[in-house]
């Protein structure tokens, strides 16, 4: 049997991260088994349905490199791919089912509805439909569309017996018929219910897996039913588990950021996010930790999801990001900063400034940084001349007596050098520092503030052979004058 999985968001909001990670186990497995990942998406809920968040999902999924075979952009031999555009086939089944006595039409209102689960309340009894319209005769449901009622459409549910789900995560579980109602298949308006719409898709797109998020194993069991009044062979299920918050709450947005977009636009690397996420509920079994995703493709497997809850935990995302920056190609780490270069208005100063300038600069400081935007903070003083100097750091290092005549005898000493490396630099100021009889400390750290505007950062002559001669000069120069005019 071919492998074919899919992932069918709503889109209703942004990608959460409960979402990509569900996305990834199902992208990881079809790719596992030389099978097909499918994007599906259930957009029949109009009231709440965004454009703007549909676009957001292809988008998510698109940069966490989790590229579909088959989808409404894409098309494929089972589309289209969009819910909305599908009405016509929920209709013809819902309509075979009728026929056939396996569903009838229910008249009652919502109104009436409330009033009966309410009743059933105060009895002490589960709230459930109570089957009042299925044994409504011909003559009493023509009387009630006469009066222009019209009805949803409701799946016989047998009154005893178990379903029993095999999960491929959590194993056999199961369930009384006796907790189900006849549920609704086809709302009045003739637009199908999540239930029954998910089981005409996965039948006529022949997916052979559904991989979906622990909180949709209750409706497993009315799924199945459907399937067997269809007439279909049901899939192979597995069951994901949830992602918590660290106090084992609901993740929800107090706990920071849980959509993929956040993440993206807060600095996160999609390579240190995808294998972030893929350790969430997953393990292989084995200390390892960092995989490429040829390398979570080819260790992948639903036996080795947890059945217990995941949690999420910021700090270590944040660690495996700051592994990222390190590991990652220089153009591709130039590439994903791009974005944030111009958003800190540092775009044309990228563009003017040589490839290979920019990717030293990286290179020199991504071992500190842990996102996208402490990177580009980092860099900033690589780039631009006009830099404030850090208060505290003017306190410590620019108010002590002859700071600035020392400045500038630095700034002498730079200038006679012929060769501007690192070695060269260092050895200059070894030199002055030697001849002045003063700490190393005393010339190194008002040196680094008045080249850099900060007080920590990568090694100074590391700094010093970056920026070149002529900037270096310029800015120690600067620093003397702001000195002298400020302090």
């Amino acid at each position: 049997m071919s492998v074919r999985v899919r992932f069918a968001p709503s889109p209703t909001g942004s990608l959460h991260i409960g979402g990509a990670r569900t996305a990834l186990f199902n992208y990881l497995f079809a790719r596992s088994q030389g099978g097909k990942f499918i994007l599906r998406l259930e957009d029949t809920d109009f009231e709440r349905h965004q454009e703007e968040a549909e676009a957001n999902i292809l988008e998510s999924l698109r940069w966490l490199g989790l590229e579909w075979d088959e989808g409404p952009d894409r098309g494929g031999p089972y589309g289209p791919y969009r819910q909305s555009e599908r009405l016509e086939l929920y209709q013809q089944e819902a309509r075979r089912l009728l026929e056939a006595g396996l569903a009838y039409p229910c008249y009652c209102t919502p109104e009436e509805l409330a009033a009966e689960r309410e009743r059933m309340r105060r009895e002490g009894k589960v709230p459930r439909y109570s089957g009042r319209c299925r044994n409504l005769s011909p003559e009493e449901r023509a009387e009630l569309e006469a009066k222009g009622i019209r009805p949803a459409l409701r799946l016989k549910v047998p009154a005893e017996g178990q379903i029993v789900v095999s999960d491929l995560i959590r194993g056999e579980v199961v369930f009384d018929c006796s907790t189900l109602d006849d549920f609704i298949i086809m709302k009045s308006s003739g637009v199908p219910t999540y239930n029954f719409a998910c089981v005409v898709d996965d039948a006529h797109m022949k997916i052979s897996h559904v991989i979906r998020a622990e909180e949709h194993l209750s409706n497993t069991p009315k799924q199945l039913l459907v399937y067997r009044a269809l007439g279909y062979e049901p899939p192979a299920f597995a069951h994901v588990p949830m992602i918590l918050a660290p106090d084992r709450s609901k993740l929800s947005k107090r706990h920071g950021a849980t959509g993929v977009e956040e993440f993206r636009a807060q600095g996160f690397v999609p390579e240190a996010l995808l294998n972030y996420l893929a350790l969430l509920g997953w393990s292989p079994g084995d200390e390892q930790e960092i995989f490429s995703k040829d390398e979570l493709i080819a260790r992948f497997s639903l036996e080795a999801v947890s059945k217990h809850a995941a949690i999420y935990d910021i700090q270590k995302l944040t660690w495996f990001n700051s592994q990222y920056l390190n590991l990652l190609p220089l153009e591709r780490l130039y590439e994903l900063a791009l974005p944030f270069f111009r958003q800190a208005g540092l775009g044309e100063e990228i563009e003017r400034a040589e490839r290979d300038y920019v990717l030293q600069v990286l290179a020199t400081v991504r071992s500190r940084a842990r996102t996208l935007v402490e990177l580009v903070d980092m860099s900033s003083y690589f780039f631009r001349d006009d830099f404030a100097y850090d208060p505290k750091g003017v306190d410590k290092f620019f108010r002590r007596p002859g700071v600035a005549e020392l400045l500038k005898e630095g700034k002498e000493a730079l200038s006679r050098i012929s060769s501007f490396d690192e070695a060269s630099i260092e050895a200059a100021y070894r030199r002055l520092i030697e001849e002045k009889g003063i700490k190393g400390g005393d010339l190194i750290h008002p040196t680094r503030l008045a080249l850099t505007g900060r007080t920590v950062g990568p090694g100074l002559f590391e700094i010093m052979a970056l920026l070149g001669k002529e900037r270096c000069l310029a800015r120690l120069e600067r620093a003397a004058q702001w000195i002298e005019e400020n302090i």
